[in-house]
């Protein structure tokens, strides 16, 4: 008997589309000898919609037509079976999963949002946990407990929304006493490069924070890594065990790594061995040119790949991710920039270099999942006992509380 996976993806995130081409890819790639492959796409409405029209991605371009050959459901757990059924006056049970594989990015879904509603109704599921899935989402977070762990992480300081509306003159120079310029701002919380923005001077600074702000409450300042080269190494297992792929040195067309390098692609880049995507269609972070073993020295190489289980196990991750290194090549230093709990076509890239193909790769990461399902129901989560019973509301002070308000 197959495995049932519910591949879910979309969401009310800057990251939807990514998403879309993250999914697509990975469902066109399960075994279906194994594997019942059951599409869940959650449109920017928030709405869950479920039909085998959508592992196709052409369909996307059409919203009206792709309504039409879905239906829009619910998940929930009944006597035991986790099941997706219509919403509606007649409701019908259309489709049961064994288990959920999200293949979200940002805002709304990545940042455990989706991994706490899975928690609590008990469905199995691929990937990080609630706690490793919102540290691997906010990037303050995230370098907060880097730092704590001993791991390098480049100069930072940040600031709410509300700071800098208030004061705009004291988050100003809270800024420059902390950091010098080039500066790199950023929403903590999103992904994909998304309104990230370097700056050379005050006034940029000021613009990119304005555009910052328009995406995230909570805003985080870098200073810029010199001599900067960008490496990227992903990161298989859970806190047991962990394997790790091939560098890749990503190549921007800018100072810094943007939307349109990851999504788009770059059709003129020179040296080593590139992967270039047509601009005309994305393959997702598959579309980044870039040179595959990444060009460093390797001292840095084996401080990468040391840093990155390190990084791996301080947030407890699991599944496959994505970690980013800012690398100064003239002193030969290796900053962590951040860590991608769901990374963008699941870096199946970095992995086919070791000699495992993407279908294995998503084969192991299933497995892994079904693994850390089974150890977290063997913990005890509650107690048999209900201290509740026989209590009298007129014991104790809450108890007295209660009854004034009768």
């Amino acid at each position: 008997m197959k495995i049932r996976v519910g591949v879910i993806f979309g969401g009310e995130s800057v990251e939807h589309e990514v998403s879309i081409i993250s999914a697509v890819q990975a469902m066109n790639k399960m075994d279906q000898e194994k594997y019942e492959i059951i599409p869940i796409y959650i449109t920017k409405d928030r709405k869950w919609l479920t039909g085998e029209i959508l592992k196709d991605i052409e369909i996307y371009q059409d919203l009206d037509l792709l309504k039409r050959y879905t239906k829009e459901v619910v998940l929930y757990e009944k006597n035991g079976r986790f099941v997706l059924q219509t919403k509606g006056l007649f409701k019908r049970i259309v489709k049961e999963v064994d288990i959920m594989f999200p293949i979200v990015h940002g805002t709304n879904v990545e940042d455990g949002v989706l991994q706490g509603y899975f928690t609590s109704i008990g469905v199995p599921f691929v990937g990080v946990d609630v706690y490793s899935a919102v540290v691997g989402q906010d990037k303050v977070f995230m370098k907060d407990i880097f730092q704590a762990n001993g791991l390098s992480v480049p100069a930072y300081t940040w600031f709410y929304d509300v700071e800098y509306d208030e004061d705009q003159e004291k988050v100003l120079e809270k800024i420059k006493s902390a950091l010098k310029f080039p500066m790199i701002v950023k929403p903590a919380t999103l992904g994909s490069s998304v309104g990230i923005k370097k700056c050379d001077n005050q006034e940029e600074l000021m613009e990119a924070i304005q555009d910052a702000i328009t995406y995230d409450k909570k805003i985080i300042v870098e200073e810029l890594v010199q001599n900067l080269t960008e490496v990227n190494i992903s990161v298989l297992g859970n806190y047991e065990n962990q394997k790790l792929s091939a560098i890749e040195q990503v190549l921007a067309s800018k100072d810094i790594l943007t939307y349109e390098d990851k999504y788009i692609g770059n059709s003129k880049s020179k040296g080593g061995k590139l992967k270039v995507a047509p601009v005309r269609k994305s393959k997702g972070m598959a579309s980044a040119s870039r040179i595959i073993p990444a060009q460093i020295d390797e001292k840095v190489q084996k401080m990468v790949e040391e840093e990155a289980l390190k990084a791996f196990q301080a947030l407890g991750s699991s599944g496959v991710v994505r970690i980013d290194f800012l690398i100064d090549t003239k002193k030969k230093k290796a900053y962590i920039n951040e860590v991608n709990s769901i990374p963008g076509s699941l870096s199946f890239y970095l992995w086919e270099p070791t000699g495992k193909n993407y279908t294995d790769l998503l084969d192991e990461m299933i497995t892994i999942g079904i693994r850390d399902y089974k150890k977290r129901i063997a913990k005890t989560h509650s107690f048999d006992t209900n201290i509740l019973k026989g209590f009298s509301e007129m014991s104790g002070v809450k108890g007295q509380k209660f009854s004034k308000l009768k």
